[in-house]
């Protein structure tokens, strides 16, 4: 039962990550609403806000900069990390 939730840890994570990722490279990208591609979009950033959110509302504004996803990331392999550990004994 372990293994399971381990793999389950590590796959959740790293869709997480690839969520992450793939916001961070379509805010580069404009998209317009009336575009069929905005769907994508706008669901990237339904997965990802209740993890960012939280994070933004923490750290310090540095202009047109959101480290958010950064710190995400790292604290994603960090909370990982310790449930894997946990999980495995």
């Amino acid at each position: 039962m372990s293994e399971f939730l381990i793999q389950f840890v590590n796959y959740l994570t790293l869709a997480l990550w690839a969520a992450i990722l793939a916001r961070v490279i379509l805010s580069w990208i404009p998209v317009d609403p009336s575009s069929p591609f905005y769907v994508v979009v706008n669901f990237v950033n339904e997965i990802t806000e209740p993890i960012l959110a939280p994070i933004r509302a923490i750290l310090p504004s540095f202009g047109f900069f959101d480290l958010s996803p950064m710190v995400a990331l790292l604290l994603m392999v960090l909370i990982r990390q310790l449930l894997v550990n946990t999980l495995a004994g």
